[in-house]
């Protein structure tokens, strides 16, 4: 890969991803939009976004492949059609951006359980998440499914996610593999290589996967 596109640089395992990428010889150019700026890096590149508004014309949609870390959660986003809005419709508008301009590979962060079917709002969108990007026709296309991502602190504070993460850690080895907390560099690293590789079709990476 000498040009990466990847969205949702700013969150837990975006931030992850990106230092993989400025990282790697291989690629020469890194483009991260973002609708807040990000520090100056050498090979990196951060237009400015709005996923209201997609700059359909934009050079920097064709890439050797994108990595999508976007999303939100219901709390953030305040109701079940907002939280729909970000993480289905702004990550398939602008993948589906990418693949019309030529970017033959994409690498995508679903979660554990992922469902078109499910009656959980957040793992069914991320389910239709994942159907709506094989239905774009990528040459190759990675899904991570992670289980609850131990990162450290977010800038935004998920009480949920951290009562959870404690109860997880507190119980260890007594919760079957996949369902044990991850690290967020396990994810990027495991997503990133899967791109990197371009498998041809659709890889699904489970979280037991991911476990050190």
């Amino acid at each position: 890969m000498s040009t990466l596109l990847l969205l949702g640089c700013t969150g837990l395992v975006g931030q992850q991803l990106l230092a993989l990428a400025l990282a790697d010889p291989a690629v020469s150019q890194v483009v991260a939009p973002t609708r807040r700026p990000l520090p100056t890096q050498p090979r990196l590149l951060t237009p400015p976004i709005d996923y209201e508004q997609l700059p359909a014309n934009a050079p920097w949609w064709r890439a050797d492949a994108v990595l999508c870390a976007l999303g939100t959660t219901l709390r953030q986003a305040g109701s079940p059609e907002a939280f729909r809005r970000v993480d289905h419709d702004y990550v398939l508008a602008a993948c589906r951006l990418a693949r019309h301009a030529g970017t033959p590979r994409c690498g995508f962060v679903s979660s554990l359980g992922a469902d078109a079917h499910s009656r959980g709002l957040y793992l069914r969108v991320k389910g239709e998440t994942e159907l709506a990007l094989q239905a774009l026709g990528f040459e190759s296309l990675a899904c991570v499914r992670p289980s609850l991502l131990d990162g450290g602190p977010r800038p935004d504070p998920r009480p949920g996610e951290t009562l959870a993460l404690a109860l997880s850690r507190g119980l260890g080895p007594l919760l079957p593999r996949g369902w044990r907390p991850v690290r967020t560099e396990r994810v990027a690293r495991a997503l990133y290589d899967a791109v990197r590789e371009g498998r041809p079709g659709l890889q699904i990476i489970p979280s037991e996967a991911l476990q050190a």
